[in-house]
C-alpha cells in the first residue's frame, strides 16, 4: 500500500523537517500539537525553512505555497486517525511516546504504521504497548531533516517485512537514503557517533587541548565537516545528555556515562546553539569559546 497521507506528532526541529519534506513529495500532511502556540510555531517553522529556499531559488514561490498547502494542523490526538504512517517526534520519553501509540492503535485503521523518530529509545519498548507491533518501526531522521540524506530504518522482532518494505518506500519517496538498524538503543549512528562525542568532553576535562584546538583538529585532521564541541552545541547539550542517560542505562558501559562537565553545562542553562552558549558564545559574529 502506497503511503499518501502521513500524520506527524509533534512539530518542533525534527517534527516540522519531516512534515516539510512529506509535503514537498506530494502527500497530504497532518500535524499535531499540543496546543495552539505550538501550533503556530511550527507553522512557522515550516514556513521560514521553505522561505530560505526560495531565497536560495531551490523552489519557487509557487512551490512554497503549494507546500504549505498540503500540511494541516491540529492539536487533537484524533485528528491522526485517518493516516496511512504516522511518525511520532515528540519529546524523548518512552511514557509520552506509548501514552499517544496507546491512543491512536484504537483509532487508526488496522494498515497504519506507526514510526518513531526516537534517536536512542528501543522501538520494541513502543511496539510492546500497541496491538499492533508488526507494524512498528523506526524511522529515525538526522537535524536538519530536509538537508541530512540518512534515514535509518529500525525493525524490532516483531516488525514485518512489509512494514519494513513500506517504511523503505516512504524515505525514498521524500528523498533520502535508507539503511537498516537493528533495535538497539543508538541504532547505528548514534552507537557510534555518541561515545566520540563524550569521550572528546573527557579529553578536555583531562587537559588534553582547549575547545578550539580539539574542534580543529578533528576537523582539519580527520575531515570532519564541524569539531565535537561544535557538533554538541549544534545538536543540543541538553539533548546529548539525555542520549547518553538512556544509552548508559541500556548498556551499562563506561563509554556512553555522561561526563561531569556535560552535566555542568546543562545544569547552567549552557545547552549550546538554542540558548545562546554551550562550549561557545553565539552572541557576536562568530561563536567564541567560552571558560570551562
Amino acid at each position: 500500500m502506497t503511503i499518501q497521507k502521513v500524520g506527524v506528532a509533534g512539530c518542533g526541529l525534527m517534527g516540522s523537517g519531516i512534515a516539510e519534506i512529506s509535503a514537498k513529495a506530494g502527500m497530504d500532511v497532518l500535524v499535531r500539537e499540543i496546543d495552539d502556540a505550538a501550533v503556530e510555531a511550527g507553522r512557522g517553522r515550516i514556513r521560514k525553512s521553505l522561505d530560505r529556499a526560495v531565497q536560495k531559488e531551490k523552489i519557487s514561490a509557487d512551490d512554497r505555497d503549494a507546500i504549505m498547502g498540503r500540511i494541516s494542523f491540529a492539536t487533537e490526538v484524533e485528528a491522526l486517525a485517518d493516516r496511512d504512517l504516522v511518525i511520532e517526534a515528540v519529546v524523548e520519553d518512552l511514557k509520552a511516546k506509548n501514552e499517544l501509540f496507546g491512543t491512536l492503535d484504537k483509532l487508526a485503521p488496522e494498515h497504519t504504521i506507526f514510526a518513531t523518530n526516537t534517536s536512542s529509545l528501543t522501538v520494541t519498548d513502543m511496539a510492546a504497548a500497541v496491538n499492533r507491533p508488526d507494524r512498528v518501526v523506526g524511522l529515525h531522521f538526522f537535524n536538519p531533516v530536509p538537508v541530512m540524506k540518512l534515514v535509518e530504518v529500525v525493525k524490532t522482532i516483531a516488525t514485518s517485512e512489509e512494514t519494513v518494505e513500506r517504511a523503505y518506500a516512504f524515505a525514498r519517496a521524500v528523498g533520502k537514503e535508507p539503511i537498516t538498524a537493528k533495535d538497539n538503543s543508538g541504532f547505528v549512528v548514534n552507537l557510534l557517533l555518541v561515545p566520540y562525542m563524550l569521550d572528546c568532553i573527557r579529553q578536555l576535562e583531562r587537559g588534553v587541548a582547549s575547545i578550539e584546538d580539539i574542534d580543529k583538529g578533528m576537523v582539519l585532521g580527520c575531515g570532519y565537516p564541524m569539531g565535537p564541541f561544535v557538533l554538541c552545541d549544534f545538536v543540543g547539550n541538553d539533548t546529548t545528555l539525555r542520549i547518553a542517560e538512556i544509552m548508559f542505562d541500556e548498556y551499562r558501559e563506561e563509554r556512553y556515562a555522561p561526563p561531569p562537565l556535560l552535566k555542568r553545562l546543562v545544569a547552567m542553562g549552557r545547552y549550546g546553539r538554542k540558548t545562546g552558549k554551550g562550549f561557545y558564545d553565539y552572541s557576536g559574529d562568530r561563536p567564541v569559546p567560552l571558560p570551562i
